[in-house]
């Protein structure tokens, strides 16, 4: 069965640009084991980064201090520049012994046969309830997300779209995308209803055979072989009817659609070999393939809005979105209406109208933008379920990219990805796992033993997942440790995930990751104490890493302002600065290339963190507001949408300020004779100015700073209306009155009356 799709079916409306990427092929399943070469080459990298440091330090710095001009300034221009070399050199050392735990796993990894994952849940059935956060998203989306959850094969799961949108729009065409939303998981349900119904007959047709022959015939088998087929053959048509616009859903119909279409043919031909070989399968064999079938089509799909009752957390994250529905689990419940809306009761009664809430074992977390291969559920879960993984409380495998973008940035970004990829797995080889919240397999007992509580309005608010920050994965991860629990990254790429197609998302999304790691830090150092006071002995290791994770866009992006900004005397730049940083570099770009890019790509990658400078201040200034303030920083989606979105004018000025500032150093420089300087000021001017033309654009960059510059001479416009108000006995809400009770001692009785109109007002467009 042919798994590509042509290329006359792509009905695209986006114009790729000059030089994106045409190759939609993923990357394989499975990392390439590295050679016994490779891995030493990494090491002497170690060594190499940490040698020459040590000798910059022992040869410039200190000699300097002996040898240079024994002034209070050189002195402290010496320990600064030392200072900000050690922390980059530190980072770039972070990144070389990640990516050589990464390469340890790889060699070490060996997947799981299929036939062994089908016996084990054949025998060990355990629910997972997939949840799906959702707020704003494209419903065509949205639909690819939940039918890629929805064909795992597993044998109980529920799927679940936690719908974040406000219940009762008034725009039509906002009204219009929620219905269809809303109606997506009926769509899916349907869709898979035949091909579960007629697997479920055809069991329940062998297994009545079976009880009374109990003899497995070659026409037993041969019947489950057009089983595989009928079932190849109906995903293939499904295939054949999914509208294909762009690289992510040629990505779902091929790798989705048609590679589970694949599978199932593959097993039809194997099976149909076996009878011409007059081969006997046992008869849990063949129970054990029929179940395979009725596992990937066996789907119940559900939305749910927290936003439609009372009771439940309105704070606008994802974070409380998950903990909403999770707080729910496992409870039953009746709806009473009151003047703020409905709220849930839990009940014991057994009444009609009951609401109830399945609870499961695992949960799947999984963003709306995201993509799951369809052994994602069935390896994490065996993995969790094995001995000795009993306090393995998150498993992941880091999202991918998706390849074919249609932008230079999607492109790059998508190549920090994978990059981020290989770290992730790294980060495991030494215990210092990071949950990374695009998509997870949780187990449920977990999180329950962090979870925190609060009573807010007279209704229970739990915590499992972390919202004090906007990276709330990150949080939870020290919640889990400090708790005994561990995190740990499945060595397989079997999750994909949308990066940002331009500038401005781009934007959005780096600056909520460099926002909260700082903020984290505290709880990191209590997680020490409690072991160190256990006597439980922490890898140096996993200590440099979570550090480095959570505190090196901080001290990276001061850092780098500081080498951009201040005259150093030239006596302190060496060759050796060049060679710490050398063994990271080539690294880097082989990393690349070992994704399928290019090499030359590390220097797009410098120029583009260059840009996305004042992003990353943007956020940790952001954390240091909040650590002052205490109050909680907003958070902000990364925006999801056809059009281009567009920058705050701070983001698309400041780069332009670096690079007309390199220009200036350069020229200083050249005219002081400083040639190192100068190579260094050049160097950040070409790479900052190729950055901002290739992933910015020119005509984006001239419309964001006129919309930045004009932005303030637009003000919203405020409807009022005039309210006419009676005697307060002639406007009450008598349901507001018995509801909050006497409210004449907090507010004036003229905000009760707009309280009772209000609630009027909203009644009626509830009803």
């Amino acid at each position: 069965m042919n798994t590509r799709i042509p290329k006359d079916r792509i009905k695209s409306t986006k114009k790729r640009q000059f030089g994106s990427e045409k190759n939609t092929t993923p990357l394989p399943w499975l990392h390439d084991k590295p050679t016994t070469s490779k891995l030493a080459w990494n090491r002497i990298a170690i060594v190499a980064s940490i040698t020459f440091w040590v000798l910059y330090i022992l040869s410039i710095i200190i000699r300097q201090l002996i040898d240079g001009p024994q002034s209070y300034n050189f002195t402290i221009e010496a320990f600064s520049y030392a200072l900000v070399i050690t922390f980059l050199s530190f980072s770039a050392l972070m990144y070389l012994i990640a990516r050589q735990g990464a390469y340890e796993r790889f060699s070490k990894h060996v997947r799981v046969p299929h036939s062994v994952l089908e016996k084990h849940f054949y025998e060990t059935r355990s629910a997972i309830t997939a949840l799906i956060p959702s707020y704003n998203e494209e419903p065509a989306v949205i639909r690819k997300t939940l039918l890629s959850a929805a064909l795992q094969e597993y044998p109980s799961m529920r799927i679940v779209l936690l719908i974040d949108d406000n219940p009762n729009p008034t725009d039509p065409e906002v009204s219009k995308k929620l219905i269809a939303t809303r109606n997506i998981t009926n769509e899916i349900n349907e869709l898979l209803a035949i091909p579960h119904k007629k697997t479920q007959v055809a069991f329940e047709s062998f297994q009545n055979q079976i009880a009374t022959n109990k003899i497995i015939t070659p026409e037993i088998t041969q019947k489950l072989a057009d089983q595989y087929s009928w079932a190849a053959t109906y995903l293939a048509e499904l295939a054949e009817r999914e509208t294909i616009s762009d690289h992510v859903d040629v990505f779902f119909t091929e790798q989705v659609l048609l590679g589970l279409a694949n599978d199932l043919e593959l097993v039809g031909t194997a099976l149909n070999q076996s009878v011409k070989a007059r081969a006997l399968l046992s008869i849990d064999r063949i129970s054990q393939l029929y179940q395979r079938l009725i596992w990937i089509f066996k789907a119940e799909v559900s939305y749910f809005e927290r936003k439609r009752y009372a009771s439940l957390s309105k704070e606008f994250n994802k974070a409380m979105n998950l903990n909403s529905y999770i707080g729910l689990m496992g409870g039953t419940y009746i709806q009473e209406q009151t003047p703020e809306g409905p709220i849930l009761v839990q009940t014991q009664e057994k009444t009609q109208d009951l609401i109830h809430i399945p609870d499961s074992e695992f949960l799947l977390t999984l963003d709306a933008d995201s993509i799951l291969l369809r052994d994602y559920c069935l390896r994490l879960v065996y993995f969790l379920q094995q001995p000795g993984n009993e306090r393995v409380a998150v498993t992941q495998t880091p999202y991918s990219s998706f390849r074919g973008a249609y932008t230079r940035i999607e492109r790059l970004s998508g190549a920090t990805t994978d990059i981020q990829h290989i770290l992730h797995q790294g980060m495991t080889h030494y215990g210092a796992t990071f949950w990374v919240g695009a998509n997870a397999i949780i187990r449920k007992q977990a999180i329950e033993k962090i979870v925190e509580k609060e009573w807010v309005g007279g209704f229970e608010i739990k915590r499992y997942i972390q919202d004090r920050t906007v990276i709330e994965d990150t949080e939870s991860s020290i919640d889990l440790a400090l708790h005994g629990w561990t995190l740990v990254n499945y060595p397989e790429r079997l999750s994909y995930s949308a990066t940002p197609p331009d500038f401005g998302s781009l934007v959005i999304q780096r600056r909520r990751w460099a926002n909260g790691g700082l903020l984290i830090l505290p709880k990191f150092l209590s997680y020490l104490r409690r072991k160190k006071n256990k006597n439980e002995l922490v890898s140096p290791f996993e200590i440099m890493l979570r550090i480095n994770y959570m505190a090196s866009i901080a001290w990276a992006s001061f850092g780098l302002i500081f080498l951009l900004a201040y005259p150093f005397n030239g006596h302190l730049l060496s060759p050796l600065v060049l060679l710490t940083a050398l063994p990271y570099f080539i690294a880097q770009a082989n990393d690349l290339k070992y994704n399928g890019y290019k090499y030359s790509d590390i220097f797009s990658i410098y120029g583009f963190n260059l840009i996305l400078l004042p992003v990353n201040l943007a956020g940790v200034i952001k954390s240091i507001e909040q650590a002052i303030t205490g109050k909680k920083i907003p958070f902000a989606r990364t925006p999801k949408v056809n059009n281009r979105t567009s920058t705050s004018l701070e983001f698309v000025i400041i780069p332009i300020g670096i690079v007309l500032f390199s220009l200036y150093i350069l020229w200083m420089n050249i005219i002081d004779h400083n040639i190192g300087n100068a190579l260094f000021a050049g160097f950040n001017a070409f790479t900052a100015t190729w950055a901002i033309v290739a992933y910015i654009g020119i005509d984006s960059l001239l419309i964001d700073i006129w919309i930045g510059i004009t932005d303030w001479l637009f003000v919203e416009s405020k409807r009022t209306t005039k309210k006419k108000i009676g005697p307060l006995t002639e406007n009450i809400d008598w349901k507001v009155v018995l509801y909050y009770g006497e409210k004449s001692g907090i507010v004036p009785h003229s905000s009760l009356r707009n309280i009772a109109e209000d609630q009027k007002i909203n009644n009626t467009k509830h009803s």
